[in-house]
């Protein structure tokens, strides 16, 4: 028996795949896919030298672990065609809006199912991922879910009903922050700096900035406050900015983005 089988291998996919290699916790022999697209499972297996099932029943019967990594929309047809073939094995699932209800619903009530929602900075092994579990799913069930995610990032165990505000925020706000990054890098280029050099700055700040809120422990309107000089240049910007709405587009968009999760899930149920 194979420990591990991914169903879907996009980006995310092979993030997790690949982060489990590095960290050591399984060799690429210990690991099954398979994806609908011959070319993304030749990507992969070129890349990485997992194995590859020839249909996802297959998959189901050779993984002790499956993880779901498809879309929303494909997750109830997945589901349907391994649910003769998981008794009593952990799902993990990482299909954005379903809820581990539509995955009972169709596996049955005892199956253990751990909703996992990942970030793409997973690819680069600085994910953040939250995991809630089923009611049948062991300590050791988490433990195992959380050892693979742990492999690209950080990892934190969330009551459910908060997945979909968990999914807006970390799960779509890294595409609010290319947004606000280019944004940045553009302003730099109109006040002079050539675009690569714009680019590297804007995007080395917000690393930046981001550690000092993880590390130092402040709110980070106080560590605005230490950049935000009387008379000085950045209260001119950060003036600009409230008064262009950023704050309350940025909150719209987020919450935005929790109603569409929202939606996602009712309609898988349908």
């Amino acid at each position: 028996m194979i420990p591990i089988g991914f169903i879907g291998t996009g980006n995310m996919g092979e993030a997790i795949i690949s982060g489990i290699i590095k960290a050591g916790l399984l060799p690429a022999a210990s690991i099954v896919i398979f994806d609908i697209s011959e070319q993304r499972t030749k990507k992969i297996t070129s890349n990485l030298g997992v194995k590859v099932a020839s249909s996802a029943s297959t998959l189901a019967d050779q993984a002790e672990t499956i993880i779901l990594a498809v879309k929303p929309n494909t997750i109830a047809a997945v589901l349907t065609e391994i649910k003769d073939n998981v008794h009593g094995k952990l799902i993990i699932s990482i299909a954005a809006g379903i809820t581990t209800e539509t995955i009972l619903n169709i596996l049955g009530k005892d199956a253990r199912v751990i909703r996992v929602m990942p970030n793409t900075p997973a690819l680069v092994l600085e994910g953040a991922s939250a995991l809630a579990r089923s009611a049948a799913c062991t300590d050791t069930d988490f433990k195992t879910a959380q050892a693979l995610f742990s492999s690209v990032g950080q990892t934190i165990e969330i009551s459910e009903k908060l997945m979909d505000a968990v999914t807006a925020l970390s799960g779509s706000a890294p595409a609010f922050c290319f947004i606000f990054m280019e944004a940045l890098a553009d302003g730099g280029v109109k006040a002079g700096l050539p675009r690569d050099l714009a680019l590297k700055l804007a995007a080395t700040t917000m690393k930046g900035s981001a550690q000092m809120v993880l590390e130092m422990n402040q709110h980070p309107g106080q560590l605005k406050d230490m950049v935000t000089s009387p008379s000085g240049t950045t209260i001119e910007g950060v003036s600009v900015l409230e008064t262009k709405g950023m704050r309350s587009a940025v909150i719209e968009a987020v919450y935005a983005a929790y109603q569409r999760s929202i939606e996602l899930g009712k309609s898988s149920d349908k």
